[in-house]
């Protein structure tokens, strides 16, 4: 019987298979969400190089939010790494949500990621 942690492997696997296929060179924009944070990285997987990141772990974020697990802290999080990005010069994305589904947090993260110049 396949346990929880090979379901949430297996479902992962499936996203960036099916991104690696869309990408067409363009980086991509890993979310990752836990119980109490929630991080984002624009990665090139051509060169494995990270070129922006953001969590609500970084302190100037953390003294701006009441906690780190709620969609205020996505949205602040998304326009930081969008910000960063545009900084690098990355304008076009794809967007990884991993094994999380597109609702809440990690939606809100790419909603705010849009709005502060990320196209994807």
């Amino acid at each position: 019987m396949a346990n929880h942690q090979d379901a949430t492997e297996r479902r992962k696997a499936r996203v960036r298979r099916a991104l690696r296929a869309a990408a067409n060179g363009r980086p991509r924009l890993s979310v990752h969400r836990s119980s109490k944070h929630i991080y984002a990285q624009v990665i090139d997987d051509e060169r494995g190089v990270t070129l922006a990141a953001a969590s609500t772990l970084e302190k100037d974020v953390r003294s701006s939010l009441k906690t780190g697990a709620d969609v205020a802290a996505a949205q602040a999080v998304g326009k930081l790494v969008a910000e960063r990005a545009v900084a690098a010069g990355v304008k076009e994305v794809v967007f990884d949500r991993g094994a999380f589904i597109y609702h809440g947090r990690v939606k809100a993260l790419a909603d705010a990621a849009r709005e502060s110049g990320l196209n994807f």
